[in-house]
């Protein structure tokens, strides 16, 4: 059980760092006004769905297997209100901080801890569970800010997978010319 386990904590930390780097080649295509960019009244824009990632993975990650991971002095509506004099530096340092505690809880994990049980918003998760949920929650808010900043930049996209028209020579050239490559999503 615990060379599973111990695999398990291994690839979800490959996965949240795939993510985590997904999200960053993103966000580096934009520019410092398209962070703050909303489609419409009920989109949020870049800066926004990294607000409130962070603030879920402060909540998430700190004292993971002590305490609830819906902490008593998160305010999540409030994740998704920016100040006007809110800067792109402050939003990415709220990034790095969220995934500081987001790996330092994953680095942290035995491989018996993926069995224990945990709490979120006092419903109780195995750690397996806990770590499954806050990958999805994560991939698909990632998504979003993938679609938002390749909507802003249009044809000046550069895209962070196989290009269109690309899968015959990317199967052609083989694993080794690919490596730079994100893997499959």
């Amino acid at each position: 059980m615990t060379d599973v386990a111990s695999h398990y904590v291994d690839e979800a930390r490959r996965q949240l760092r795939g993510h985590k780097r997904m999200a960053e080649s993103a966000m580096a295509q934009i520019g410092d006004q398209d962070f703050f960019v909303t489609l419409d009244p009920e989109s949020n824009s870049v800066a926004i769905l990294v607000k409130h990632l962070a603030g879920n993975m402060r909540s998430r990650f700190t004292d993971f297997l002590t305490t609830d991971g819906e902490k008593p002095d998160r305010f999540r509506d409030r994740e998704f209100e920016l100040g006007s004099g809110t800067t792109r530096a402050e939003v990415m340092k709220w990034w790095e901080e969220g995934w500081n505690c987001v790996f330092a809880a994953i680095d942290s994990l035995r491989p018996e801890d993926v069995i224990r049980t945990v709490t979120v918003r006092d419903q109780p998760h195995t750690v397996l569970q806990a770590i499954n949920r806050q990958i999805a929650h994560y991939a698909q808010h990632i998504g979003q800010i993938v679609f938002l900043c390749k909507h802003l930049r249009s044809g000046e996209w550069k895209t962070l997978s196989i290009p269109r028209g690309k899968s015959e020579e990317f199967k052609v050239a083989g694993p080794k010319a690919n490596r730079g490559l994100p893997p499959e999503r």
